[in-house]
């Protein structure tokens, strides 16, 4: 098995891509040891490795955040981490665990009669943000639509990267203002 690595915009994260379908469908998102453990047998093991703050999951790759060491001494240990664990044949997630639940559109917030624009604004995500937010180890979620600005959630490498404003103000900000001149800001939100 042949597991390829990717820089990321966040140099605190880095993309493993194993080379198989991680999820099929959804993403999953952890920032803490215990709940990754309870959640997915992958992610407990990788938190098991000193030094990883955060994993997350995507289609066909694993983004892991670090703290601490540098990655030439930390990268060999996930890299063997994920490969036992494809090896192995075991579940990405604990069984009735499903990644959709770590994607769920649980938590929006939007008046009645703004249900159009958030439809557009959910499109336009869907179709042109989250496929370069992926390309980078991440994503992006809709979360709210309130007097003119979207609250969206960064997760994966876009958790705490320091590009992660440039691509909201500049980059989201203006492709959605274009298409909806009802929106006038965009702010992250956790």
């Amino acid at each position: 098995m042949f597991i390829q690595t990717e820089a990321t915009p966040n140099p605190a994260t880095l993309k493993f891509l194993p080379g198989k379908e991680v999820l099929t469908q959804g993403t999953a998102d952890f920032r803490d040891a215990e709940a990754a453990a309870q959640a997915s047998p992958l992610a407990g093991r990788l938190f098991d490795i000193p030094g990883v703050t955060g994993v997350f999951f995507g289609y066909d790759f694993i983004t892991v955040s670090k703290d601490g060491p540098d990655w030439q001494h930390l990268k060999p240990a996930i890299l063997g981490a994920i490969m036992e664990h494809f090896m192995s044949g075991a579940p990405v997630m604990a069984a009735g665990d499903h990644a959709a639940t770590h994607h769920d559109e649980s938590g929006e917030f939007y008046n009645e009669e703004d249900t159009e624009i958030v439809a557009t604004i959910k499109e336009l995500l869907d179709t042109r943000v989250r496929p370069a937010v992926a390309q980078d180890g991440g994503d992006i979620t809709f979360r709210g639509y309130e007097n003119g600005t979207v609250f969206l959630h960064m997760k994966g490498a876009c958790s705490g990267c320091p590009s992660s404003t440039a691509t909201l103000k500049h980059g989201i900000q203006n492709l959605l203002r274009h298409f909806l001149p009802e929106v006038e800001h965009v702010e992250q939100i956790s």
